[in-house]
């Protein structure tokens, strides 16, 4: 019924408690999700779990906060996303909110990591997993750059656990993007977010708990994990006037388009 459409299950607050976790998602009603690499050292646990379970499938990339790992090539990216269960590239984007002493000039390794994750979306077809923090403006210059143009299908994706404003949603959909929304909606400090919920299509719409961060009300603060997810969709559902089952069902066929060839 319900799809986390972004959870790191691989990292250390989850993986240990994998069997309860998948169970709790079988209580819940949660039968698939997308498990997400954040380094290339990462990536053979992330896609031996997708390989492990039929209700998983998994990205390959490099998050744009982790520096000191292996910093990755196009071929890198394109021998690991053909591999059987890589849906995705990313997690992939901008994040200049930990800049410190660094200027946003001093980002631009950041800013070029970014351009092979989209080269690579564009070579192999498969849509961007989108993280961007204190960077929108450059990630939607980049976007618009690498992303269009020439012989290649224009890149897609999504704008994972969304929390920039309306006009930066506007002009992620305008790009062709789809919008995720964690746990964040259900925080009494986002109702601009909210806002912004309430206006994204609902066939551009998908929800995620980006776990283990991030969990919804009334488990904020706590670990979260993947059967938290229907709590994000109570919360689109309120907004919209919809019921639960109609965004479930909404966001479940839309995790299906943009992850082409992901079945229930």
């Amino acid at each position: 019924m319900f799809v986390d459409s972004h959870c790191h299950l691989t990292f250390p607050e989850l993986a240990e408690q994998l069997p309860q976790i998948r169970l709790a998602m079988q209580e819940a009603r949660v039968d698939r999700a997308l498990c997400i690499c954040t380094t290339l050292e990462e990536f053979p646990q992330v896609h031996a779990l997708a390989q492990a379970h039929d209700n998983f499938w998994c990205s390959v990339g490099v998050h744009p906060d982790n520096e000191g790992v292996t910093e990755p090539t196009l071929d890198d990216l394109l021998e690991r996303a053909a591999l059987p269960r890589v849906v995705a590239i990313g997690e992939t984007g901008l994040d200049y909110y930990r800049l410190g002493e660094r200027s946003i000039a001093d980002m631009a390794w950041q800013r070029e990591r970014f351009r092979i994750h989209i080269r690579a979306s564009r070579q192999t077809g498969k849509p961007l997993v989108i993280h961007t923090r204190s960077a929108s403006e450059d990630t939607l210059a980049i976007l618009h750059v690498e992303g269009q143009g020439g012989a290649l299908p224009p890149a897609t994706g999504v704008f994972h656990c969304f929390t920039e404003t309306l006009e930066v949603a506007r002009a992620a959909l305008d790009l062709g993007f789809y919008i995720s929304f964690s746990g964040i909606l259900t925080f009494k400090n986002a109702a601009d977010l909210r806002e912004v919920a309430a206006f994204v299509p609902l066939d551009r719409l998908l929800i995620e708990t980006d776990s283990p961060y991030l969990a919804p009300v009334p488990y904020r603060g706590k670990t979260n994990n993947p059967s938290y997810v229907p709590l994000v969709a109570q919360q689109v559902a309120s907004l919209r006037g919809l019921s639960v089952e109609a965004v479930a069902e909404a966001t479940s066929q839309n995790f299906e388009r943009l992850f082409t060839g992901v079945t229930s």
